[in-house]
């Protein structure tokens, strides 16, 4: 039987404000020392957290089951060094279910229109080195730089995902695929201000099925050739309104 933390019994704050940061770590934490299934529960809420990396442990049956609104810091000046807001690294058997991510990305957008001298942006959810990962019914909106980045991974499965950003936003790519095989990418909606789906190299055995792109530029293949006979396969993927 599952054991369930709830980010609140730990210090969380929906309240959009407080650093829950600590609380959501902590969470991972016990999770990991669980010789049991675990689910992490982030009740409703806007539960503001800087970068969170969520580093590989020895429980392979961690669920993040997610009915709030996680919040970047509005200002982007404060997030960490980290390339990704949240990261998972090297983790095994995990699902993210539900939730709105919300990476603020709105004031970076428009510092670099202007021209000015910007920090680095940050992708919002990260999944590096990991396998057998299920994402269903996340969205994210305005991500600083990329949405979802798959790299490096084995058995992804992103199902019901919503991405939304402006149509202006700087290379906003609603997923990016890399260095990874198995990746499923099914029954997906991507507004935002550049590709919806970016594949670059080393990308095996990839699926799309109805995924549908608009505002955006499409699926790009960021590759100047195939490295196998099992690239992506698609269907059902109309592009509205580019």
């Amino acid at each position: 039987m599952a054991v369930t933390y709830n980010v609140v019994n730990l210090g969380a704050k929906g309240d959009g404000r407080t650093d829950s940061t600590k609380a959501f770590l902590d969470a991972w934490e016990a999770s990991c020392g669980s010789a049991s299934p675990a689910i992490i529960y982030v009740p409703p809420g806007r539960y503001l957290f800087r970068n969170a990396v969520f580093r590989g442990c020895n429980n392979h049956a961690i669920t993040f089951r997610i009915d709030a609104h996680p919040v970047a810091p509005s200002d982007y000046h404060v997030i960490d060094d980290e390339a990704n807001w949240p990261a998972f690294q090297d983790v095994t058997g995990v699902s993210i279910i539900g939730g709105v991510l919300n990476g603020q990305g709105t004031g970076l957008w428009a510092c670099k229109r202007s021209g000015k001298n910007c920090p680095a942006p940050r992708y919002t959810l990260g999944l590096t080195k990991s396998n057998n990962i299920l994402v269903p019914g996340l969205t994210s909106l305005n991500s600083q730089m990329f949405h979802i980045v798959i790299n490096g991974c084995d058995n992804v499965t992103l199902q019901g995902v919503r991405v939304s950003a402006s149509r202006q936003s700087p290379n906003t790519d609603g997923i990016h695929e890399q260095l990874s095989s198995g990746v499923t990418i099914m029954n997906t909606q991507i507004k935002t201000g550049d590709d919806c789906v970016s594949v670059g190299p080393g990308a095996t055995n990839l699926w799309i099925e109805n995924v549908a792109c608009g505002p955006g530029h499409g699926i790009r293949l960021k590759v100047a050739h195939w490295e196998s006979s099992e690239g992506p396969r698609r269907r059902g993927c109309p592009k509205r309104d580019s």
